[in-house]
């Protein structure tokens, strides 16, 4: 059962990069539960919940980002875990690049 989350909006050339399959790629391997939408203003959200230090090394990896994109900056809010999910998903916004 996830003891952490953390929910991040991750900035930079994130959208139309294939950021949202590379982060679903990194949290899967991890056992992290959540998921991952782009959002309207260019940037893509995240929301992960699994052990803390795993996070951690999920965090990692999310700001190296995928071969063609860059992540600028990466703002993590800490919360606690809604033990709701049961994988990892992407979810698809209308209005937003990639959907």
């Amino acid at each position: 059962m996830p003891n952490s989350a953390v929910h991040m909006i991750a900035h930079g050339r994130v959208q139309g990069v294939g950021f949202r399959f590379y982060v679903r790629e990194r949290a899967v391997p991890f056992g992290l539960k959540g998921w991952v939408r782009n959002l309207p203003d260019g940037s893509v959200e995240i929301h992960a919940e699994g052990k803390k230090d795993i996070l951690d090394l999920f965090i990692a990896e999310i700001r190296k980002g995928p071969t063609f994109g860059n992540v600028s900056d990466l703002d993590e809010e800490w919360t606690d875990p809604t033990n709701r999910y049961t994988g990892f998903s992407i979810e698809f916004r209308k209005g937003c690049h990639g959907t």
